[in-house]
């Protein structure tokens, strides 16, 4: 039996039993730990330290013990072969990237003790189709399910405010996505590239579009901008190249530069009287007629 480098656990063919009176596991315990495969945790173990599982690339499947309630930053950062995981139902905070780079990790639910999903925290989870989100979860941090390609729908739960930056960019097998009345800002880039988007409704509440929110939407062929939203950002709209027409509401008083750059097929845009648009709007757009009222 060989003892681990770190914090002497014992390691054999590829197992690691963590001691009975251990409470947490600390900081960088396991990190590049390539011969790590499966680990048994024991139930006084109520913390997973930063980068605890980080790089541990063989890394298959772990189960958490139910006390753990915090798990700390970038925990299974890289852990490229992690398929499965069980969260324990008194989590009450997972850090800023702990599941980065999870390439096969293709599903997982999240409890609801959980009210924030932090930054970066699914980031490139490539093969993660499905998420369970509480409603417990009051916000989607930026990029926290960025190149998660391989996700198709999701369900943000009422009790969300705000979509951070870049929150679902890349999520280029999302085809629909319903975004709750709670919700009064959009982050920039938050749905940049997401190719297959058909149709989007934005609530009410929402008062700002941020920048290339929706950008590289190519099979985006309508949206509905409530009368709530003051201001379209920088490039919201670029390349949306099958939205054919839009409609924008007497409260928007800014629409800013490259908002619908290269919308193609753009042909009707509805725009109020005293809306301010930036000469670049609607630039590469050469069948848009543009009608004010």
């Amino acid at each position: 039996m060989a003892k681990y480098k770190k914090y002497g656990y014992d390691i054999q063919d590829g197992k690691s039993i963590i001691p009975e009176w251990e409470t947490e596991i600390k900081d960088k315990a396991f990190e590049y730990c390539k011969k790590l495969t499966s680990i048994s945790i024991p139930p006084s173990v109520t913390e997973i330290g930063e980068f605890a599982f980080s790089a541990c690339k063989n890394l298959t499947e772990i189960t958490l013990p139910e006390w753990v309630e915090e798990i700390g930053e970038s925990a299974f950062l890289r852990c490229e072969n992690l398929k499965s995981i069980t969260l324990p139902r008194w989590v009450k905070k997972i850090g800023d990237g702990t599941f980065s780079w999870c390439f096969s990790l293709t599903s997982i639910a999240i409890p609801p003790s959980v009210t924030k999903i932090g930054s970066s925290t699914f980031w490139y989870c490539s093969s993660l189709k499905s998420i369970s989100i509480p409603p417990s979860v009051t916000e989607i941090g930026s990029s926290a399910f960025s190149g998660c390609s391989s996700l198709t729908s999701i369900t943000i739960p009422e009790s969300v405010t705000e979509i951070g930056r870049y929150a679902f960019h890349g999520c280029s097998s999302l085809t629909s996505i319903s975004i709750p009345p709670s919700v009064t800002k959009i982050g920039g880039y938050a749905f940049d590239g997401c190719s297959n988007l058909t149709s989007i409704s934005i609530p009410p509440s929402v008062t700002e579009i941020g920048e290339f929110a929706f950008s590289a939407c190519k099979n985006l062929t309508s949206i509905t901008i409530p009368p709530s939203v003051t201001e379209i950002g920088e490039g919201a709209f670029w390349y949306c190249s099958s939205l054919t027409s839009i409609s924008i509401p007497p409260s928007v008083t800014e629409i800013g530069e490259k908002a619908f750059f290269g919308c193609s097929n753009l042909t009707e845009v509805r725009i109020p009287k005293g809306c301010n648009v930036h000469k670049d709007a609607f630039y590469d757009c050469p069948n848009v007629q543009i009608i004010r009222y």
